[in-house]
């Protein structure tokens, strides 16, 4: 089960950086589950990872299960997608309380959002966002990476 809350973000946060990466993101469907395969690369070590992940339809709650591909059936898969993938600059930040900040730039500046995970939605709904995060959008229509995949369909990059 993943149990998020999302935000919109302006900038990045003045805050120690734990992690960063280079995405690439593609869905291979988006109804009724939402069905993306990933290639992760950290800029610290440079080691690429390939996931396909498979997430419910859901706003602060929903289930996740994700696996490892080896990158022959990333490629394989890749070659399946109706569009170019998502390219996404991810940024990790731990908060104070102990939650980590997850940050994404998607597209070159297109759009950027926070994601912050929790173990429960009772504390997810009695957690307060840091200042500056920006608008939340965990209950928003129309503002998820499915929506953003659907919507730029047959646009090159």
């Amino acid at each position: 089960m993943e149990i998020e809350r999302k935000f919109w973000m302006e900038s990045l946060p003045d805050l120690p950086e734990e992690q960063s990466s280079e995405m690439e993101q593609g869905y291979l469907c988006t109804t009724p589950v939402e069905l993306r395969i990933r290639r992760r690369r950290d800029q610290r070590t440079g080691e690429t990872r390939y996931h396909l992940c498979i997430k419910s339809i859901g706003a602060l709650s929903r289930h996740e299960v994700e696996t490892d591909l080896s990158e022959a059936q990333f490629y394989e898969l890749a070659s399946m997608l109706d569009q170019p993938m998502i390219h996404k600059e991810y940024h990790a930040y731990r908060l104070n309380d102990g939650h980590i900040l997850e940050c994404s730039i998607v597209d070159h500046g297109v759009f950027s959002y926070a994601e912050v995970e929790f173990t429960s939605e009772e504390e997810a709904l009695a957690w307060q966002p840091i200042a500056g995060l920006g608008k939340e959008t965990t209950y928003q229509k129309g503002v998820s990476m499915r929506e953003y995949w659907n919507t730029r369909r047959g646009k090159t990059e």
